[in-house]
């Protein structure tokens, strides 16, 4: 077990608190009501119309979908769910450019969730200079775009809360009382959130406007954290990093069905992505020092592909031909070719660096990633791998987020578009 791949004590995390103060129900109702105005069955409809955000190839276009892409039959995908704008290709909606009308007039911004100094930073990628600090809850781990794409929620995870961002002018609303959000992900039909609670072992199923607990799920596992979902919607893969296993969930039952414990001793399982075909997931392990690859639907015992120490993050790039990997233990980013399954890069951090999680900008030139152990936040170009900009940030950066970016509704974590 690589030493350089273990976390300093400052940031060991996530001991638990009380569950703080409740805010009063009225605030929290006119705030739900404001940022999350549009209904998931209503979104849905015009989704299911192709008259959705990125249905077409540029932005705002409102081309229905090619016959070819429907499903053939009714229960294909999770009801409710916007069936995938390609049969091959789970990103089709994530086209450079292709923003949704719902954040096409949102400033571009990077917000960096600061976990040792209860702060989010806010970048703006013209300047590379922080143009904003927010003061939020007791140690933020991540920043999450909800499902509609109106507001962007804060992960206090030891604050017990999330504080919801606008982003269209930047302001932080009233913080809703959620218990140990680690991170937050949201069901691909919109109707709930599902907040990794790794203290309380538990996956819990909340209302997505309301965050009123629908379903308490035990994890069956230590720390839970990152999931990503199925083409169909049907299931999804989660990630336990201290007990070093793997859940498939059931998304309309919100019951774990399988569980599986990655075959390395000592493995800490970090993000979790699918193929744009959905054929293989991949899920990074920052002991193993790779990713695992493994069939989703057979479930079966996954293959270990070593990118480099303290593999983390996994981000898309805009045209699915890439996935980038953050390997924070070595301050690299491995580049893997979706094609073939080989790495074909790996670009290094001059003078070192703990890339952890992030996104890619809007247009896919640039991959933003927090410093984790550093401070800082690193622009890299995606033509060449080259350091643009590290930018001083607060204490502990981590789940940063990139916003805009294109696609029709989020899957939630710091960008899951589809």
């Amino acid at each position: 077990m690589p030493p350089s791949t273990s976390p300093p004590p400052l940031l060991s995390r996530r001991r638990l608190l009380p569950l703080s103060a409740a805010a009063a129900l009225s605030a929290c109702a006119l705030l739900i009501a404001s940022a999350c105005s549009t209904t998931g069955g209503d979104q849905n409809r015009a989704l299911a119309k192709g008259s959705a955000p990125g249905a077409g190839a540029s932005a705002g276009s409102t081309t229905a979908w090619p016959p070819s892409a429907w499903p053939a039959s009714a229960d294909a995908y999770l009801p409710g769910m916007p069936p995938p704008l390609s049969p091959t290709d789970v990103y089709a909606a994530d086209r450079p450019g292709a923003l949704s009308p719902v954040v096409r007039n949102f400033p571009t911004r990077i917000y960096v969730p600061n976990t040792l100094s209860d702060t989010v930073s806010v970048i703006d990628p013209a300047t590379y200079q922080v143009v904003q600090t927010l003061q939020v809850g007791h140690q933020p781990q991540h920043v999450v775009p909800s499902w509609d794409l109106k507001t962007l929620w804060v992960n206090n995870d030891l604050g017990n809360s999330l504080t919801p961002i606008d982003p269209a002018t930047g302001k932080q609303g009233q913080p809703v009382d959620v218990h140990d959000p680690y991170n937050l992900y949201f069901t691909p039909d919109g109707k709930y959130a599902v907040v990794m609670a790794s203290n309380d072992r538990a996956l819990v199923f909340r209302d997505a406007h309301t965050m009123q607990v629908v379903k308490s799920v035990p994890s069956q596992c230590a720390g839970v954290n990152h999931a990503d979902f199925s083409p169909d919607g049907k299931y999804f893969i989660v990630s336990c990093e201290f007990s070093g296993d793997l859940l498939k969930v059931d998304t309309a039952k919100m019951e774990v069905i399988a569980k599986q414990r990655l075959p390395f001793n000592g493995s800490m399982p970090q993000d979790v992505k699918i193929s744009p075909d959905g054929k293989i997931w991949y899920v990074a392990d920052m002991m193993a020092n790779g990713v695992w690859e493994l069939n989703g639907d057979a479930f079966s015992t996954p293959t270990l592909l070593r990118t480099g120490a303290g593999a983390h993050g996994l981000y898309v790039s805009r045209d699915s031909k890439n996935l980038y990997i953050s390997n924070r233990g070595e301050g690299s980013i491995s580049v893997l070719d979706f094609t073939t399954g080989a790495l074909v890069h790996k670009w290094q951090i001059p003078g070192g660096g703990s890339p952890d999680m992030g996104g890619v900008s809007a247009d896919g030139t640039v991959l933003w990633l927090s410093g984790r152990y550093n401070a800082e936040v690193y622009a890299i170009s995606t033509a060449d791998g080259h350091l643009i900009a590290r930018i001083p940030v607060g204490e502990g950066p981590h789940g940063l987020c990139v916003y805009p970016q294109p696609g029709r509704y989020s899957l939630g974590h710091t960008g899951i578009f589809r």
